[in-house]
This record gives C-alpha cells, structure tokens and sequence, in this order.
C-alpha cells in the first residue's frame, strides 16, 4: 500500500462533482487500499477519491470504535433524521476546525469493492463522517457549511478542562 498526497483547498478537483464507479477491478481495489493508509497516515476518520486527485465516487470512514472501516462507492442518501451541530475538520484544510450543522442520522445505498450493493444506517459522528465524505464527491466542501469556526487554542481549553474533571466528569483533587 502507499500513502498518497493529499489535494488541498483550493484545488478545482475538490469542488467537481465525481464520476460514477463502473469498473470495480483490481486498480479500484488498490486505490481503496492506498486512500485507507493515507488516511490512517494522516491521522483521519474519512477520505474521498478527490482528495487523493481521482474523480470518482469512493470514499471511506473508519471512526475506530473496533467497526471495520466502511467503503462508500457510488453512495446515495436515501433518508436523513434530526439535527447535530458538531466540530468538524477536513484533511484537505489543515488547521481549519468548525462547527457543521447536520442530521443525526442518515441512511445510504452504496457498493462494496466487488459491486455488490449494500445499505447503510448510522448515527451521530459516524453520520457525519459519512455525510462529510459524501460531500466530496458532490463537490461539496465543509468549509461552506461552517456556522462558526473554531480556534485551535478552544482544543487546548478543552484538554486542559477534560484533564482537570478526569474521564468520570468529576474534579480531580
């Protein structure tokens, strides 16, 4: 497997609608492949064809809560529920942090590498890991949805908070 470079903002590919996936053959296989390592590489929980320069619809999401990573190809939204307003961040804008209204829930329609069809539930930030990555390859960018954008230092804030409560919520003496 091999890490790719990572197309960054403002680069045209990142707001072209991508092509359908009609050949799911071996090259197809060792781009799923290679997005997974450059997202791990990278420190990610989703990547898209288009950030890694090829214009198709592919994407995957792996929150790495012991789940294994969920291949998108060719996906289609078929339903959507509720509403979240959450941090997100993109690894085609390093250092852009922001908060993204969403719905909390969605369903998807989407093939596995072989072709196969499948359908997809999730909830919460796995929902909006899927919904972010989808995004993509509509062209859609995160940045475009930002209600307000967080400042890096709110991160440090928030560890110095968490490790003052400890991981039960209670102040640690």
């Amino acid at each position: 497997m091999t890490v790719l470079e990572i197309v960054k903002y403002p680069d045209e590919i990142l707001e072209t609608k991508t092509a359908q996936v009609t050949k799911f053959d071996r090259r197809l296989h060792k781009l799923l492949d290679d997005m997974m390592e450059t997202m791990i590489a990278a420190d990610g929980v989703g990547i898209a064809a288009p950030q890694v320069g090829q214009s198709i619809r592919a994407a995957i999401v792996d929150i790495g809560e012991g789940d294994a990573p969920i291949e998108l190809i060719n996906p289609v939204i078929t339903a959507v529920g509720g509403e979240d307003v959450d941090l997100e961040g993109c690894l085609s804008f390093p250092d852009l942090y922001g908060e993204v209204k969403r719905p909390f829930f969605v369903r998807v329609e989407a093939q596995e590498r072989d072709g196969s069809l499948y359908e997809l539930e999730a909830e919460g930030y796995e929902a909006r890991a899927i919904m972010h990555e989808i995004d993509h390859l509509d062209g859609i960018l995160f940045n475009t949805k930002i209600s307000r954008i967080v400042d890096a230092s709110e991160f440090e804030e928030l560890d110095e908070t968490l490790v003052e409560l400890g991981e039960d919520g209670n102040d640690i003496e």
